[in-house]
């Protein structure tokens, strides 16, 4: 019996909202998860100083998106992602990494898909990746880590 590789961090981070969505039904399609993921990864620069997950996020058309989550979930489309979720999975993000994805669930969970596009293309990493293309072109840009750390990181200055 050969050992399967871990599970990539992205993919855990998914089980995690999917898994808050049975719990605390909101409604999660692929486009929805992208955006949390994309606001996760955000409030753990800011929050915890540090990457939640390795996984570039791009900015789409639609906004951030991480590819490998993107095909992973591709055939529910516009539906409700409804997987099994591993719970020794879970039970590999740290307490620290649990309470930005809770927050992130609080604050951003209740808004649906298209929402949730909205307020990111009206943010600067997302803008700022796309700079030069028209609104319609796919692109693979990333989205830099050090503008989302710096816009979002502001926020908090702004309230604090």
């Amino acid at each position: 019996m050969t050992p399967h590789a871990p599970k990539q961090k992205s993919l855990i981070v998914a089980d995690y909202f999917i898994k808050k969505n049975k719990q605390d039904p909101r409604g999660l399609s692929n486009k929805k998860l992208q955006k949390l993921l994309y606001y996760a990864q955000a409030w753990s620069l800011v929050i915890n100083k540090e990457r939640l997950f390795n996984d570039p996020i791009e900015a789409w058309v639609h906004g951030p998106a991480i590819p490998a989550v993107y095909s992973t979930f591709r055939e529910f489309g516009f539906n409700d992602i409804k997987v099994p979720v591993s719970e020794s999975d879970l039970a590999t993000l740290s307490e620290k990494e649990k309470g930005v994805l809770d927050e992130v669930w609080t604050v951003y969970g209740k808004y649906d898909a298209g929402y949730l596009e909205l307020l990111t293309h009206s943010e600067l990493p997302w803008q700022e990746a796309r700079r030069g293309i028209s609104p319609s072109e796919s692109s693979a840009n990333e989205i830099s880590l050090e503008t989302m750390q710096d816009f979002y990181g502001k926020k908090i200055e702004k309230r604090g």
